[in-house]
């Protein structure tokens, strides 16, 4: 048997931060529909359900914010292919121009120790 390859320690750490705001946002009442969407124009990391209405959620950790927060890492860049991407999965879906969709950020960073979750609805 083969085991299942755990990735980079920075995947590993991107992994633990993603199932961390997943477990946040599930106890604020949204609902997992995918997580880690790929496709050739790139990766959303959650794909929920809040009521009617499909958010695509970008999870940012920043381990030190001596130069931004992870949401200040959300650029225009970004922005543009989380866009397309989104746009790739709801065409592919049958979803697009049906359903209201929207574009958050959970920004993740350490204080005491400790993470602490920003969530930011409609982030652009």
């Amino acid at each position: 048997m083969f085991a299942k390859k755990l990735g980079s320690p920075s995947q590993r750490k991107g992994l633990y931060y993603e199932k961390l705001a997943l477990k946040y946002l599930k106890k604020q009442g949204l609902s997992l529909l995918q997580s880690n969407y790929h496709c050739r124009l790139g990766e959303i990391d959650l794909l929920m359900r809040d009521n009617d209405c499909i958010v695509f959620i970008e999870v940012r950790y920043r381990g030190n914010t001596d130069f931004g927060n992870g949401l200040d890492t959300v650029n225009k860049t970004k922005q543009r292919k989380l866009i397309k991407t989104a746009q790739h999965y709801l065409i592919h879906t049958g979803l697009y121009e049906k359903v209201p969709t929207r574009f958050d950020v959970i920004s993740i960073s350490k204080r005491e120790g400790k993470p602490e979750l920003v969530w930011v609805r409609n982030a652009f």
